[in-house]
């Protein structure tokens, strides 16, 4: 756990706190005010409150108990007081009296409760989950709110990139992890910190990405796992808040706020912008057997999806649902996100399993679920990346018809319809060709616009891209669970070993398929998002699902050979290609599939589809072949690109270039040579592909006076 709070930085409410007024129910908290502290939290169906101040961070027993009554300190649904002499440190936290619900899991005084609005956290080095189960009282080992400031981020210093969807790249990365292992180059005191991910910044910049995705950074709860286990990854929220502890640097809960600040500032200043997967859906509370953290005691009915018999609906995997239908719920997750943009300054939100959000009571699903329409009403949002999964536990899966115009999705298919084809898969050709136009058939009756669909080949959740091509099964036993968590359908493929090879043949095949999966992406339309490490063969060892290995198996890979580099240097010259060729390859409107007469109001270029012969494409269920050129209605074709998915070497019919063409790409060639600096030209009239690879050609009027 955490070294104990610094008492030095934290007010004692026995020197501070004075006389008790009766306060305000807005702003949501504990915020400075002229006397003091306004305390606010809401409670609707309480019947008594009690605001608890302690000594310090770690105090066992509260130095004051403030009784909150509904005729001096209640307004509707909040309870509210102010405190004279209390400042910023003032550690805090609530005691709430009411009914219970027959479930025997709603109001449970015997625990002290952490103010869901609470900036910052103290208590960590004491804090026992167990202890907020039933009845014994966990005072002596709770979590405290503590009293910060809420100062806007300066923008004018270091302002939002704003990068356009069109031109995004996304880098998905663990705090934590991306930040330690064996030659780190984080400094020893900032490993596994938020700081730390400033001193990678040169290496993210080198790379080519526009932002970074940070996998949950508002603080939970690391003993939300199996005895023995540590819950790594963070989709256990205690805080929606509060930064959470174990990434910062030093002790002091009242540095924590700033720390962020200072990642977001060294990002925007490095032309990075900075992503959030914020967890909104569900809670670590679990379910009515679980702990009394904070929301549960406030009301549980009030946040939580239950039945009339007042069981716990779960349709996101970990116990509860959230109710986010519900207004006063979806004013906290508003004022949590607005904590974090324009507080903190941070550029975007991921919304793990944001699909729940849009259920209703009885989690039937809404069109107009009101946290979305909330959401982008909101001016202080109205700016900000916003990107949801589109699916969750309970079945419902919403892509292109997400309920909320502004969201981008995570486009899953594109995921399985990639990796399916590469692996050799029957029935294949079709659906990739569907994927690399923009999944037309996902997004009907209008295709996507670049900042709608999200593309990814690998995440978090699942196999590297190392361990795809080299394991045909997952290799979860570390997790303890005996091989039975983590996704069994991977559409992964060992290419004749399971793991780690000697076999040259072997590992030269797995090397092409990395290249060719990283050049699928890159070259589809849509918001591609790369996995941390994955530029450097980072493998997990066959696990997907390391969720709970905060060690070298959940860690970034920080010692790179040569062969790591070769694939870093392909994927940096892969981006730069990309962004040279933006308008292409993600066009702002989808190109059509014909030629366009000059008279008609579209754009004048269009893809067509091929396949070893010009403009016949095998669509067939047995085929593994494709190609494909975006053209111009006047100067002829512009790219071309040829994909061989089949065991044997094909050749490939050529369209003409009026301007000649430039082999850019060729992932059968070896390292360096498959995708040089300086494109050279290509005479012959056809393109010979090897087995299992691809060849792009750009015409050299595109890349006249351009090193990649």
């Amino acid at each position: 756990m955490l070294p104990p709070s610094s008492p030095a930085t934290l007010a004692s409410p026995s020197s501070q706190a004075g006389a008790v007024h009766r306060g305000q129910p807005w702003p949501l908290g504990a915020s400075l005010s002229r006397r003091g502290v306004n305390f606010s939290v809401v409670a609707p169906l309480a019947t008594r409150v009690e605001l608890l101040l302690f000594a310090t961070g770690d105090a066992s027993e509260p130095e004051r108990v403030v009784e909150l009554t509904g005729s001096a300190h209640r307004s509707g649904d909040h309870w509210h007081a102010e405190v004279e002499g209390a400042g910023l440190g003032t550690c805090y936290g609530y005691r709430v009296y009411g009914p219970l619900q027959p479930g025997g899991h709603s109001f449970n005084p015997s625990k002290v409760l952490l103010d869901p609005c609470a900036r910052a956290i103290a208590g960590w080095q004491s804090y026992a989950r167990g202890a907020a189960v039933g009845g014994v009282p966990n005072t002596a080992c709770c979590l405290k709110g503590v009293v910060t400031e809420r100062e806007r981020f300066d923008f004018e210093r270091a302002p939002r990139p704003r990068h356009s969807w069109q031109r995004s790249v996304i880098y998905e990365l663990h705090v934590g992890g991306f930040t330690r292992g064996a030659g780190c180059p984080v400094t020893a005191e900032r490993q596994g910190s938020l700081l730390g991910v400033i001193d990678t910044l040169p290496q993210l910049q080198d790379l080519g990405i526009t932002a970074i995705e940070l996998l949950p950074v508002m603080a939970f709860d690391p003993a939300d796992a199996p005895e023995g286990r540590q819950n790594h990854w963070g989709y256990s929220p205690i805080s929606w808040m509060a930064p959470h502890p174990d990434y910062l640097v030093g002790s002091d809960p009242l540095s924590a706020r700033d720390q962020v600040r200072q990642l977001v500032s060294a990002c925007h200043q490095a032309g990075i912008e900075v992503i959030l997967d914020v967890v909104y859906n569900h809670t670590s509370e679990g379910n009515q057997h679980g702990p009394t953290l904070s929301w549960r005691g406030f009301g549980d009915s009030l946040y939580y999806q239950q039945s009339i018999e007042g069981h716990y609906q779960d349709v996101s995997g970990c116990g509860n649902t959230i109710a986010a239908n519900r207004p006063l719920v979806r004013r906290l997750i508003l004022e949590s996100l607005r904590c974090w943009a324009t507080e903190l300054g941070v550029d975007g939100f991921r919304f793990d399993l944001g699909i729940a959000l849009s259920r209703g009571d009885n989690l039937q699903p809404l069109e107009q679920p009101p946290l979305f329409e909330a959401m982008e009403a909101d001016p202080e949002l109205a700016d900000l990346k916003l990107i949801s999964e589109p699916w969750d536990c309970g079945g419902l899966y919403k892509l292109a018809d997400f309920p909320a115009r502004r969201v981008a999705t995570w486009n899953g298919r594109f995921r399985d319809d990639v990796r399916r084809f590469w692996k050799g898969d029957e029935n294949t050709a079709w659906g990739l060709g569907l994927r690399l136009s923009g999944s037309p058939d996902l997004f009907q009756p209008r295709l996507p616009h670049p900042g709608q669909c999200v593309t990814f080949l690998t995440a978090h959740d699942g196999f590297t891209l190392a361990d795809l091509v080299s394991f045909n099964g997952k290799h979860n036993l570390a997790n303890g669970e005996n091989n039975r968590d983590g996704d069994n359908h991977n559409n992964s493929w060992n290419h004749g070993v399971e793991g780690p090879c000697s076999d040259h043949a072997i590992t030269a095949l797995r090397e092409r398929q990395l290249r060719n999966l990283l050049a699928t992406l890159l070259l589809a339309p849509g918001v591609p998002m790369l996995l941390m490490g994955d530029e450097v063969r980072r493998s997990q060892g066959g696990n997907n699902n390391t969720w709970c290995q905060n060690n070298p198996l959940g860690w970034m890979h920080w010692q790179p050979d040569a062969e790591d580099l070769a694939l870093r240097t392909y994927l940096q010259r892969l981006l730069k290609l990309r962004h040279h060729l933006i308008e292409l390859l993600n066009p702002e409107l989808p190109l059509p599939e014909r030629p366009l007469r000059r008279n008609e109001d579209h754009p004048r270029l269009w893809r067509q589809w091929h396949g070893v012969e010009i403009g016949r494409p095998d669509w067939a269920e047995w085929s593994h072949t494709l190609a494909w050129s975006l053209n111009d209605a006047v100067q002829g074709p512009l790219l071309w690109c040829g994909m061989n998915g089949f065991s044997r070497a094909i050749h490939f019919d050529l369209p003409v270039c009026p301007s000649g063409w430039l082999r850019v790409l060729d992932t059968a060639l070896s390292a360096g040579t498959d995708l040089p600096s300086d494109p050279k030209p290509w005479k012959p009239r056809g393109a010979p592909l090897e087995s299992r690879s691809l060849m792009v050609m750009v015409s050299s009027r595109l890349l006249e006076g351009i090193s990649l």
